[in-house]
Parts: C-alpha cells; structure tokens; sequence
C-alpha cells in the first residue's frame, strides 16, 4: 500500500545525517535531532533516543520557544535516558489515502520496554504528528487516577508541588511564562445517547491541573503566539486504560498523558500503537489557529471527489430495519433516490444471509459471526441473483451501491482477516467500496490493533479504494480523531418515530463540530418530514415546519444522509432533486476550503451558518431559523473592511457587493423562516486598498 524509500537507519554512532524533500526535513547531528518544514521546527536533545525538545518555531511568525526544562517528552517511568537508540528517516510516497511526507523513526530501549516513536511532517504544514508504539514489558504503566486539589497541602508546602509521575506522559512542551491562555475541547460521541457534542474550558494555567479533551491551544498573551496538541484517540469518556484526564497544565508547561492501554497487554514479539499526538504552532487570530489544525487534519487522508464525496441514502431512517429490503425493493429505491439525484444507495442491516441484533425477522448477534461461513453473503431469498441487478442498475442510473457491515466481535475481532477477506469479496465481485461499519466496541488495545488490520488489509487488496463510513452513535468506537485515515463518521441515528429528529438539533451538532473536525469527514442525516407529523403536533420545530429543501440544506457542510425510504415520499418531494444536482456541481469545492461555523449557535430561533474558507473566495451557507428578523448581521470569518461580491448558488439569497463590519460581519437578508442561502463569495477589495 504504501511506498517507502528508506534513506538512513543506523545505531547512533556517526556524528550527522540528514534527510530533505519537498521542504520537509529531518537531520541528527551529534545530539542534536531537528525536524521540521517550512512552517514549523521542533529540536531534540538526543538523550538515548528518549528525545528531550529544547525548541519549538513557528517560521511564519519567526517565534522561537526554547525548553525552561529537558525532560524527555515521552515518560512512562523514571528512566529518564533511554538506551541503544536508533535514526532512520524515509519519504513515503504520495498514496490514494495520503500526500508524500517524511518520516522520522526513533527507537530506544527503557529497560525491557522498546519503544519506537515515528514523526509524520507534511509539507507546508505547521504541525508534526508523533506516533508511539510499544514492544515488551514493564512492570508498570502509570496510569493513576487524578488527584482532587482539594487533597494537596497548602501552597505554603512548596515540596508538595512536586508530584509523582501520576500517569503516563505522551508528549509535553514547556515554554515557560505565567501568560497563557489556553482552550481544552473536550468532545462526546455515542450520539444515541448524547446531544452535545462539544464542550469547551478556556483557563489560565496556573498550579498543576488535570484536563480531559482531544485538543489543547494555548497562545501567549503578550504577542499572541501559540502551539496546540491534539491526541488522536477516541473521545475521553470512552478510552480505555483511562486515568480521567489527557492534559495537564502548570503554568507555561503543559502535558499530554494517557496510551490508551495497560503493562498487561504489552507484547514481547508485537509492536502495539498507542494514542498518536500532534503539535502545531500558529499566530494571530482564531482563524489562523483553527487552520493549522484543518491543515493537518486534511493530510491524514485526501478528499477525492469520486471517492469520498456523497449524497448518500440509506433506509433505516423510516425504521423498517430488515422487513422490507430485498431485490424488488431495493431496485425501486434506487429508481427513485436517482430521481432525486443521490449518488450513494446503502443497504443497510438485512441484506446478508445472518442475522444481527437489530434484525426485526429474527434475533441475531454480532459475535461468532463466522460460526456461520454464510454469514455476509446475501441472502438468497431476498435476492436470489444476488446484488448485480442492483449494482448494474445503479450504474446505468449514477447511484453507487453501499452496504452495511458489522465485523465479528468476540475476542477482540480475533477473526478480522475473515471479516476483512468478506469485504474484498463483496469489492472483487459486485465493485462494493463504500461499508458503514456498525457494532464496533473496543475495550482495550487488541481490539483496536486487529480493527486497524482489517481497515488495512481492505485498502491494501483493494488499491486504497474503500470507504469506510464508521458509525459513532453507541459504545466504545473511535470517536472524531482516531481512524480517520479510512473514512468519514456517521454522526448519529435520529428517527421521526421517536420524536428525536429536530433539524435544528442535527444542525447545531454539526455546526459546533465544524470548528474543530473536518465537517466534510461526517454524514448528517436528513428525514422524511411527512412521516409521524402526528407525534409533533403543536410543536412549532417540528420537521414539518420546514421546507424539504431546507433540510437538506443543513446536511449541505457535512456529507449528506438522506436518512429514509425513497419510495415513503410524496412527489412534491422529488422537487428536491434539482437543488441535490446544484449542489453536487459545487460539492468538492466547497469541502477543499476550510469549513467553519458562522454566526449564532443554531437554536431554532437564531441567524447561522457555515463560511468555506479558501483564500481569496469560499462560500457562505447562511440560514435564518424561526426567527422574524428579516435582516442580520452575521458574524464571519472576513477581516474587517473586506469588501466581497456574492453570488447565489442555491436557496433565497440574491446577488449584492457587500463590504464586512466590525468581527468580519456581513449584512444578510432572506425573505421568509427556516430559509436559507448558498453563496460563492469572492474578495474583491482588502482593507486599506
């Protein structure tokens, strides 16, 4: 799958080598390891391999943060040098998953533990991701649960201060300085059961504090530089091996701990991938800090417009689950999601000969799978000639044929090569690429390492071809920063018939996402609005309130999931399917900027949106929500004083030259509720000029 061109690999016992390419750079000289690009640099103290940083640089705005201590950034005992450490620095090669960047591999010994840690640089990104893998043993991972500051001493017990390794450090950078402010996110996924998804903690860092969250900026107050970390692991509240928190602070020092695993599943001969760790440097304001994250996030794996972009419709929406799927049915939805001009049908649950859980037939379950050789073939009296007469007329019709699968659980996926041989089968016969991976749980490393074996082994016999729509909607799964290199998310299950679909629900969820996870990497689902209108009586945000348009509008930033059945709907609905076909001529376009949310929080009642943002012209996705204010002042991404031309692409909004007030706002009118507007903007005067 990947190719790698090894340029140096040897035990530390030359005084220089180096390795450049494409501006990405990396060089040990004597114990000195730099690497770095033409963004941002950060040096080591060599230390046995157990790299110490001494700076961190942020070219673009020329700052240089030196070390107030060398402490090694990776800690998982008090062996503080490590030993026999090794270099080796290769290119890998652009792929159909990724662009070419350098890599860096460090190893060392810290007694009977080896560790490898591996330095991802991609060009003209500020950010250098580290990933750390484990091998062998150690009689104990610190992993302690957080101390409540109530229980310290006094700060007249200075010596206090000084507190034990409480768990295991992942990276750290310690620039010194009592004036930072710092944001920790903290973000929530089993969305079946939460509908908040975000939560952020703005602090001034002061004595030793315990944080939880993925991500962590921290920007200087007295110029207005900062670095972020981001820990590419699930969601907090779901790691496992947790000891309650992933950062800490203590004034200018700041910390990134938690593997995810434990001493007892290290291996003597299997290398085992902890938590991966990005750090970033930006200047200035809120935008350029939100896109240096984006910059890396869009390196872990390439959008492609034939692949990765979709208007996808699956049925389980209107809660059939298995009842009604089968060849004539499935033949007549992707007759009419055509009409509709969706590119992506899905069979969900039901299409197989074995039977799952939430099969409403017959009770299945999603462990032993394989005690069934059957189990993922289809079912033959549903469809007696298999899935080509559905795949054949998806192709005549321009609608990709997708399905749903559930990988065998017992034993931490002990039998991912089955699983992962079913998914080539279904690719080699039927051209199958896109899977909505259901049922994932993932107590502890094992089963996280066999997931990426079969995530792996699909792309690799399948040219890098497959999508995986990973479901976060129930219990232990990958969340919004790990797997993100095999597809996008589906973001949550909402159905009419629980009452639980509020468009503006969905729509705030992805809005407050947007500013933090790649808004094109999730599937936000829209509804049948006809359906169940009995169960919303008198609730005036109910779905069918709004325009059909409307609710597909909010899907517009994400990947849209029409969540239903095509042959459910009314003719007046198919109407849609003029703007579906509007849309996806600017699709592409308006996922290669950088997504981010604008205006209000969607509330039902609030003026909001979305701002493509892609240098010198982007998009601007407005929409009014029940609110009777015609004209508002929407709060943008814009300086101040820029003056830009809109244009109308799809909704209410008409054509105007608008110059930006105070906070980049922009004057926006739409003429009705729930309304909304799709603009492409060009900047056409900055100010001063």
């Amino acid at each position: 799958m990947k190719r790698i061109f090894p340029i140096l690999s040897f035990l530390l016992l030359c005084s220089a080598s180096a390795f450049s390419q494409d501006g990405c750079y990396s060089r040990l000289q004597n114990d000195t390891l730099t690497i770095g690009n033409t963004r941002i640099e950060r040096r080591f103290v060599w230390n046995g391999g157990n790299l110490m940083t001494c700076s961190l640089t942020d070219f673009s705005s020329g700052q240089v943060w030196t070390s107030r201590s060398l402490t090694p950034d990776f800690k998982v005992s008090n062996d503080a040098r490590g030993v026999s450490g090794t270099y080796s620095s290769v290119q890998v090669a652009e792929t159909e998953i990724h662009p070419a960047y350098l890599k860096t591999t460090v190893e060392f010994s810290l007694g009977d533990l080896s560790v490898r840690r591996v330095y991802r640089v991609y060009a003209d990104t500020p950010a250098i991701a580290c990933d750390t893998y484990l091998k062998g043993s150690i009689e104990r991972l610190p992993g302690g649960k957080a101390t409540n500051s109530a229980d310290r001493k006094n700060i007249e017990s200075t010596e206090d201060m000084h507190a034990q390794l409480a768990a295991t450090v992942l990276d750290q950078f310690n620039p010194g300085g009592f004036h930072w402010r710092t944001r920790i996110v903290e973000f929530q996924d089993v969305t079946d059961w939460n509908n908040n998804l975000v939560f952020e903690t703005d602090i001034i860092p002061y004595r030793k504090n315990n944080y939880r969250g993925n991500l962590l900026f921290a920007h200087n107050a007295e110029n207005g530089n900062g670095f972020f970390f981001l820990k590419e692991a699930p969601c907090s509240n779901v790691q496992p091996a947790y000891s309650g928190y992933d950062f800490t602070t203590e004034f200018g020092h700041f910390t990134v701990t938690g593997l995810g695993m434990t001493e007892k599943e290290l291996c003597k001969d299997q290398w085992l991938k902890a938590y991966g760790c990005v750090l970033g440097v930006w200047s200035g304001s809120e935008l350029n800090r939100l896109t240096a994250l984006r910059s890396y996030q869009k390196n872990v794996r390439k959008l492609l417009p034939g692949r990765d972009e979709m208007v996808m419709m699956n049925t389980w929406g209107d809660r059939s689950q298995d009842t009604k799927v089968n060849e004539q049915f499935c033949l007549a939805e992707v007759r009419k999601a055509a009409r509709l001009g969706i590119t992506h049908f899905q069979i969900d649950d039901g299409w197989q000969v074995g039977k799952s859980p939430n099969s409403a037939l017959a009770k299945g379950s999603f462990k032993n799978i394989w005690d069934n050789p059957d189990y993922w073939t289809p079912d033959p009296v549903k469809y007696p000639r298999g899935l080509r007469p559905i795949v054949e007329l998806g192709r005549e019709l321009g609608v990709e044929i997708c399905l749903w699968f559930n990988p065998s659980v017992q034993h931490d996926y002990a039998d991912w090569e089955k699983d992962a041989q079913a998914l080539v089968d279904l690719y080699d016969e039927y051209g199958i690429r896109t899977f909505k991976i259901d049922g994932l749980a993932i107590p502890g490393k094992q089963a996280e390492t066999n997931l990426r074996r079969l995530f792996d082994r699909v792309l690799e016999k399948t040219g890098d071809k497959v999508v995986f729509n990973l479901d976060a909607t129930a219990g232990r799964r990958g969340g919004y920063h790990m797997f993100n290199e095999y597809g996008n998310i589906f973001l949550e299950n909402r159905y009419t018939d629980w009452q639980n679909y509020y468009p503006y629900w969905t729509l705030r969820n992805l809005w407050m996402l947007s500013k933090y996870v790649p808004a094109e990497k999730l599937q936000i689902e829209f509804l049948n609005k006809w359906r169940n209108t009995e169960k919303y009586a008198g609730d005036p945000f109910a779905p069918a309130n709004y325009n059909f348009e409307y609710l597909f509008a909010t899907t517009m930033a994400g990947q849209p999931l029409a969540w239903m059945e095509a042959s459910g709907l009314p003719d007046e609905a198919l109407g849609v399917g003029t703007q579906i076909e509007r849309y996806k001529q600017v699709q592409h376009d308006f996922h290669s900027g950088v997504v981010l949310p604008v205006g209000d929080e969607p509330s039902g009642r609030s003026w909001t949106g979305f701002q493509s943002v892609g240098g010198g012209q982007g998009y601007l996705l407005f929409f009014r929500e029940q609110t009777p204010v015609r004209k508002a002042f929407v709060e943008t991404w814009l300086p101040e004083k820029t003056k830009v031309r809109l244009t109308p692409v799809l909704g209410s909004g008409k054509a105007a030259v608008k110059t930006t007030g105070r906070r980049g706002t922009l004057e926006v009118e739409l003429p009705s509720p729930n309304d909304y507007a799709l603009y492409r903007y060009e900047i056409i005067g900055k100010p001063g000029n």
